[in-house]
Formats: C-alpha cells, sequence, structure tokens
C-alpha cells in the first residue's frame, strides 16, 4: 500500500513562522505521530522541516502543522526525496 512506502519531505515554511512558538509547536505535534527528524529556523527568515516516516503519517503530521500554524504561513514548498534512516527522533536544530 502507498501509504505504507517510506518518505522523506524537506519542507520551507515561509511568513510569520519566526519568533510565534512554530519549531515548539511542530516538536509538540510530532510527538503525536510516528516520524523522525528536525525543524530549525533559517536565517532568511523561514523555518525548514525535514521529516521521514510512512507516507500517511508523515501527510497526517504535515496537516496538523498547517492546521495549527497556518494563520502564520504564508507559503510552502515541498521536495520531496528518498529517506536516509538517519533521524533517531524528532528534534527542534539550533
Amino acid at each position: 500500500m502507498d501509504d505504507d512506502r517510506l518518505v522523506r519531505k524537506e519542507i520551507h515554511f515561509r511568513g510569520r513562522v519566526q519568533g510565534v512558538g512554530f519549531r515548539q509547536t511542530t516538536l509538540d505535534i510530532a510527538s503525536r505521530f510516528d516520524v523522525a527528524g528536525t525543524v530549525e529556523n533559517l536565517a532568511d527568515g523561514q523555518v525548514l522541516l525535514i521529516v521521514e516516516g510512512r507516507a500517511a503519517e508523515v501527510r497526517s503530521f504535515v496537516a496538523a502543522i498547517e492546521s495549527e500554524m497556518g494563520r502564520f504561513i504564508a507559503g510552502v514548498d515541498v521536495q520531496e526525496s528518498p529517506p536516509t534512516g538517519k533521524f533517531a527522533d524528532f528534534r527542534i536544530r539550533y
């Protein structure tokens, strides 16, 4: 089943996504899903999310972020690539 395949997504969130608790909220949301990866602020004002997991879990996780933080998000760029398996958990990257 396609929802069970492992995926990796790199997602850039644009808008007023720094200084609003975006990373901590993303970390809290991640605890509700079987995903691994990182979230970090970028120097250009964006937030970068790298997430790996089963396609259905990743899709639901990202939807939850957009639902809870959507008022701060002006744009989203998504790149999908093969998972690396390098993440053991989900954490904020500083």
